[in-house]
Formats: structure tokens, sequence, C-alpha cells
């Protein structure tokens, strides 16, 4: 079993923000499953389709594409292409942290 950690700004601030505020708590679950995904070295880039994501999380495939737009609009994540017809590559970021 695979420990996540979490910074506290994620759960006490950042959840509030898109559940409450915002009103997208898929866009929340989203976030939460691509820092799981993080592998253990630091990169911070998760390849991963609409389709795993919502498989894996249990969301639409349609609540995954408005949640990740959502995230980017919010700079908490970012999405690249190789091609049009790629996995997306997320990067995902934290900008309250100072690196």
């Amino acid at each position: 079993m695979k420990l996540l950690r979490l910074d506290t700004y994620v759960v006490e601030t950042l959840m509030p923000d898109l559940v409450g505020h915002d009103k997208k708590p898929s866009a929340f679950i989203v976030y939460l499953y691509l820092c799981g995904r993080l592998p253990k070295e630091r990169t911070r880039k998760v390849a991963a389709s609409y389709q795993m994501i919502a498989d894996d999380t249990g969301l639409s495939k349609s609540a995954v594409q408005m949640s990740v737009r959502h995230l980017q609009r919010r700079r908490l994540i970012r999405a690249e292409l190789a091609t049009r017809t790629a996995i997306p590559v997320y990067f995902v970021l934290r900008p309250w942290r100072r690196s």
C-alpha cells in the first residue's frame, strides 16, 4: 500500500476553495488522483488519459475533462501533448510552495 503525503495547504485551503467556493468537488478528486499517481522521483508529471482518470476515480469522462480545464485555469496542473492524439502528461503544480 502506497502512502500519499499531502501538504497541509491541500486539505486546509485548496479543498474548501475547490469544493466550497468553486463548487468543483470533481476537480479536487482529479487533483488528488494526479498527486497519488506521482512517481517517487522528483519529477512532478503523470501520464493519464481522461478515460483512465474516469475509470480510476469513478467520475464520468466529461466530469474529468471539465475538472482538468478548471485545474489548468487555476494553474494547479499543466498538460502537454506530444501529438494531438497522445495521452496527456500532467505536471502537478504547487503554486503555494516556493521551490
